[in-house]
């Protein structure tokens, strides 16, 4: 027998619902009373809210309050409206796009009828766009707000709801929260105002908008080229094997490509057109090989110097280089130190790096970028993950001015999975100008006889060897919440002495703001970053773990980083080669015991 909130969660679901959505449920519900597990399943649909995570609402498409549904949509969006109502009056804009997963159109249609039912106007993309599009899109139609319909990398039966403010930023406290606020105060579909779309389009409440956007982002992008002349030399001579994974970077990636001078791309054809079943790899997550294979596969066949392949919404792109004969897949660490040393490098060589110059990482993004900063006398900033974070730094230099100019200059932010952003024209992580500056690097590198995995070799020469890598745990559900949960507890409470045979120095709990050194026992104070449930542990050698459950999905996260400054910089190419492997193995012992304590501790 289904419990009694689950009954009342039902109630409260259908109520006011239109009749497919009625339909969908009573299909669900139906179905699962078949079942021997069926109230289970029920009851994961149904126990809780979806609640805005790093990146606002995400989560499996079908019928239930914990799943992505107009229903949800819908009241999310009424919540919206009513905060923008209250914060910005009647008449404001949203705009709103939407990536190529399945229902994608639908919800974003859903989300303009319910804005536009309120009185304000939605700026609707008429087909699938990038997110970072969108981000560019909120102030270029200076709306007050924006929403993009996508969840990122995650597998197809995913979909998600993420929130920008008016700079094209995604929202963070306080309007995350007022906005929150106002989601759950609309507990039934009955409260939702609607309007028809079609007399939504005739009345301007609605407005399709699409290539004259693309057009002012093309454009905007020219202002970050940082070697113009070498693109229109010598971009030819750069062949890039292209793959959009199904999503919306077709739409602007080859384009863009071509404008800036690389006019010898390869598509991967199987690949090349949106379609949310993602037919040709189980996930379209550029962070994984096996996303990348057919590309692969394409680009030896072509002899292409490097591949690009950016996830369903373009916000996020993977890279492969041909190095000494085969195609080397880089890291979101490594690809963010180079492009970080790259912009420092580019724009002091040009003498137009800026004494207030800035760049930005997440907490567990490489420490390269920090020793890269240093040496270019340019600040580092540490924020937490998600790209949201980053957008908030850069909006809050432009609004503290120091003699008229910004408090600092951005320069480059990343995020080590696989998040870049060159320029300021969008305030979201941007695969498609980093697209065309990945192509300008590695352009001059091959110019000056090297690739880029020989470029970060000679970062590692010169500023130590920095060794990173992930582990994820996938625990989905209601149980697999509350395990990940128990599990922080534990390594909160009681964190391991030692991983990998290495002692653990240092504790710092982000989420209470304090750093435990572990052999006295004292507490001294943290970072300083708003709340969040993660928890790095120092070790005595300098490396790193550190664990996190995701915000986007039903996973916790931990993160290696190994770091050999001793002896640098180094000369001895060899001697190098020696030192990353050492500092490889390490890697590997820290995540092999650190997953055998974790495993240990959610089995107990």
């Amino acid at each position: 027998m289904l419990k009694p909130e689950i009954a009342d969660r039902i109630k409260s679901f259908v109520e006011g619902a239109d009749s497919e959505t009625l339909k969908e449920t009573l299909d669900f519900l139906l179905a699962e009373a078949t079942h021997e597990k069926g109230e289970a399943a029920i009851e994961e649909a149904f126990y809780r809210e979806l609640d805005f995570g790093t990146g606002g609402l995400r989560g499996l498409m079908g019928p239930g309050t914990n799943r992505m549904n107009r229903v949800v949509v819908a009241r999310a969006t009424q919540g919206l409206a009513n905060y923008i109502i209250n914060h910005a009056g009647d008449g404001a804009g949203v705009c709103i796009a939407y990536d190529s997963r399945n229902r994608s159109a639908e919800f974003a249609r859903e989300a303009a009828r319910v804005l536009a039912g309120n009185g304000l106007t939605a700026y609707l993309f008429e087909d699938v766009r990038p997110t970072p599009e969108l981000s560019f899109a909120v102030s270029h139609t200076q709306s007050t707000a924006g929403i993009v319909i996508t969840a990122s990398h995650n597998p197809k039966e995913y979909n998600g709801y993420k929130v920008s403010w008016d700079d094209g930023g995604q929202v963070i406290p306080p309007h995350d929260e007022a906005i929150i606020t106002e989601v759950r105060a609309v507990t039934s579909a009955a409260q939702v105002k609607h309007m028809d779309y079609k007399e939504a389009c005739k009345e301007g409440r609605i407005v399709l908008i699409g290539e004259a956007v693309d057009e002012a982002y093309v454009s905007e992008l020219d202002a970050v080229k940082m070697r113009p002349e070498l693109c229109e030399k010598h971009g030819k001579d750069l062949k890039i094997v292209y793959t959009p994974l199904h999503g919306t970077g077709i739409k602007l990636v080859p384009r863009t490509l071509e404008n800036w001078g690389f006019h010898n791309v390869v598509l991967e054809p199987s690949q090349a057109q949106p379609n949310g079943n993602f037919p040709t790899t189980k996930s379209p997550n550029p962070e994984e090989r096996a996303a990348m294979e057919l590309s692969l596969e394409l680009a030896r066949r072509e002899k292409a110097d490097v591949v690009f392949a950016t996830d369903p919404d373009a916000d996020r792109i993977g890279i492969a280089v041909l190095h000494n004969g085969d195609y080397q897949l880089m890291t979101g660490n490594q690809v963010g130190a180079l492009l970080s040393w790259y912009v420092c490098e580019t724009l002091r060589e040009q003498g137009r790096l800026p004494a207030n110059g800035a760049l930005i990482k997440t907490i567990v993004t490489t420490e390269l970028i920090a020793a890269i900063a240093a040496d270019f006398k340019v600040s580092i900033e540490n924020c937490l993950t998600g790209f949201k974070w980053i957008a908030s730094l850069i909006r809050g230099w432009e609004e503290r001015t120091v003699h008229g100019k910004p408090e600092k200059t951005y320069l480059f932010g990343c995020e080590e999975s696989y998040g870049y952003l060159i320029g300021t024209h969008a305030r979201d992580k941007d695969a498609v100008v980093t697209a065309c500056v990945l192509a300008e690097m590695a352009l001059w590198a091959k110019t000056n006889g090297k690739t880029l995995v020989d470029l970060l070799h000679d970062l590692f020469a010169r500023y130590g060897v920095h060794i990173e890598s992930q582990l994820s745990k996938t625990m989905p559900g209601k149980a697999g919440m509350e395990t990940i949960g128990k599990l922080m507890e534990s390594l909160r409470a009681n964190p391991p002495a030692s991983i990998g045979g290495v002692a653990v120095r240092r504790v710092t709990d982000i989420q209470n703001n304090t750093v435990k050194d572990i052999e006295t026992g004292k507490d001294s104070a943290g970072p300083g970053l708003p709340k969040s449930n993660v928890l790095l542990f120092a070790l005595a050698d300098g490396s790193v773990v550190v664990a996190r459950p995701s915000g986007t999905e039903p996973k916790i996260k931990f993160y290696f980083m190994v770091v050999d400054r001793d002896s640098f910089p180094l000369a001895d190419r060899a001697a190098l080669a020696g030192r990353i492997e050492a500092c490889q193995a390490k890697e590997q012992k820290l995540l092999k015991d650190f997953d055998a304590i974790t495993a240990q501790r959610v089995s107990g």
